[in-house]
């Protein structure tokens, strides 16, 4: 569906028919106005503010802009609002502010440009000329639904949004010394309808995480990507860790991607990951330690199964180095230890009780 051109605004005002046609949606009326005032002018209608995703959508159905101003921080709504409208009303979506503080996963859902401090700062006099020029190289852009989008409304139009679905499960894995052939063991061995997402982390060297992902992808039934920070969790789909940052699971399972404080000596950690799962989903998580060396992870796995999630751990005879395991067996964090060659078929049976297919069908 292409772009949404300019159209009569909402309540039938007069207009020139050089001007451009603008829906702004900002956190608070303070920001929306302050962007509207900025904007308003020669060459320029504002056609309406909003401050979330049902009403961004609703006022781009009615006023049908010819392109979008985000403004709203992305895990407070933002994303929802982009996502929303690229899944229903596809237009072209610039973000700024608050929404332009995590540029990728702007794009990666749908926003077309991004106006962030690099530009110019907010509070200069060129600012509002800024947006004006980003708004107006946007609305030239010919968008369709976007993908991403299109795959959140047709899972929002099959399954209720129900508080149960918030308990999808999450299986999170950590290894580190001979990891890459266990993950291909365990990976491999998982169904392609898998009802959970799988979040991995392994340790490596900046480079190389790419070509593991790749490789993984080509062996395994479920389809292997590398993290994208703020991209929404769903079942099925594998996510590795990036090379120099901590993959976190946050509230509305969306990922982020953190900075290690210093005195990390692991890239990615598996304990930020194996803790932050455990905050977020709790008993509806499945934790897994495989082959490496060292302690990384042995905490965040005891504090996954404090917090009600069933925990696998990589025995002795099959790891490479038996560090890690046997760190979270210290720790008395481990539910059970298995084989490598046993470890798939029951997270498999953990996961059907924690997370049924009817709720991510």
């Amino acid at each position: 569906m292409p772009a949404l051109g300019p159209a009569p605004v909402q309540g039938g005002g007069e207009r020139s028919p050089e001007a451009l046609s603008v829906v702004v949606v900002a956190g608070t009326q303070v920001r929306q106005r302050q962007l509207e005032r900025l904007l308003s002018g020669p060459g320029f209608l504002v056609g309406g503010g909003a401050k979330d995703a049902a009403s961004a959508e609703q006022l781009v159905r009615d006023v049908r802009p010819a392109a979008v101003l985000v403004d709203l921080d992305l895990f407070a709504g933002g994303l929802e609002v982009i996502e929303g409208i690229m899944a229903r009303y596809p237009t072209p979506i610039v973000v700024s502010g608050a929404a332009a503080e995590h540029p990728e996963a702007a794009l990666a859902a749908g926003a077309v440009d991004v106006v962030g401090g690099l530009d110019v700062p907010p509070a200069s006099p060129a600012y509002a000329e800024v947006l004006r020029r980003h708004l107006s190289l946007a609305s030239r852009v010919r968008v369709i639904t976007h993908p991403r989008a299109r795959l959140r409304s047709r899972s929002s139009a099959l399954t209720p949004l129900a508080p149960r679905r918030q308990r999808t499960c999450v299986v999170a894995v950590g290894a580190s010394t001979g990891g890459p052939p266990a993950l291909a063991t365990l990976l491999g061995d998982l169904p392609a309808d898998l009802p959970a997402a799988v979040v991995v982390v392994q340790h490596m060297a900046e480079g190389f995480v790419e070509g593991l992902a790749r490789w993984l992808d080509g062996v395994c039934p479920l389809p292997v990507v590398v993290a994208v920070d703020g991209e929404r969790l769903r079942a099925g789909t594998v996510y590795l860790a990036p090379a120099g940052f901590n993959l976190l699971v946050r509230p509305g399972l969306r990922l982020a991607l953190a900075e290690p404080p210093p005195t990390q000596y692991n890239v990615p950690g598996v304990d930020a990951t194996f803790a932050s799962v455990a905050d977020v989903v709790g008993p509806s998580a499945v934790g897994v330690l495989l082959t490496g060396m060292g302690r990384d992870g042995a905490m965040g796995l005891s504090r996954m199964r404090t917090a009600g999630a069933f925990t696998i751990g990589q025995d002795e005879a099959t790891s490479v180095v038996w560090g890690m395991p046997a760190a979270a067996q210290a720790l008395d964090a481990v539910d059970l230890e298995l084989p490598l060659p046993a470890i798939a078929a029951n997270v498999v049976r953990a996961v059907s009780r924690v997370a049924p297919v009817a709720e991510e069908a």
